[in-house]
């Protein structure tokens, strides 16, 4: 039987970071480096972010890989430790909520008002 991770589902949350946003990783061994978030995953609390927390997977041979082989890949971090970029400056800032005349809610950019949606 696999092992299943467990996760509390009352404590997941909504992320401040969403596909295709630009981060910032403000802590552990890829500190200091930028990319987009690839995928988030807001029940565990994690996002893949584009070539941070790289690691080694080993592939056997199969159909679309038949040579198999040590693939690198990005593993997902913790969305604590990645900070949204301002759209206009881009230094790191945090998010904000506002709701549009329109009704519409939108994320702004703390730092600078800009609409980041």
């Amino acid at each position: 039987m696999p092992k299943v991770k467990k996760v509390l589902e009352s404590h997941s949350h909504k992320l401040h970071v969403k596909k295709d946003d630009n981060v910032l990783v403000i802590s552990g061994k890829d500190k200091g480096k930028k990319g987009r978030v690839i995928a988030a995953y807001p029940r565990e609390n994690r996002v893949l972010v584009e070539g941070v927390n790289m690691v080694k997977k080993h592939q056997k041979p199969n159909q679309s890989n038949p040579q198999g082989g040590i693939l690198e890949q990005e593993a997902p971090i913790h969305v604590s430790n990645v900070m949204h970029l301002d759209p206009k400056s881009g230094k790191v800032t945090r998010v904000g909520y506002k709701v549009l005349d329109n009704g519409k809610k939108v994320r702004v950019a703390k730092r600078s008002g800009e609409i980041i949606d």
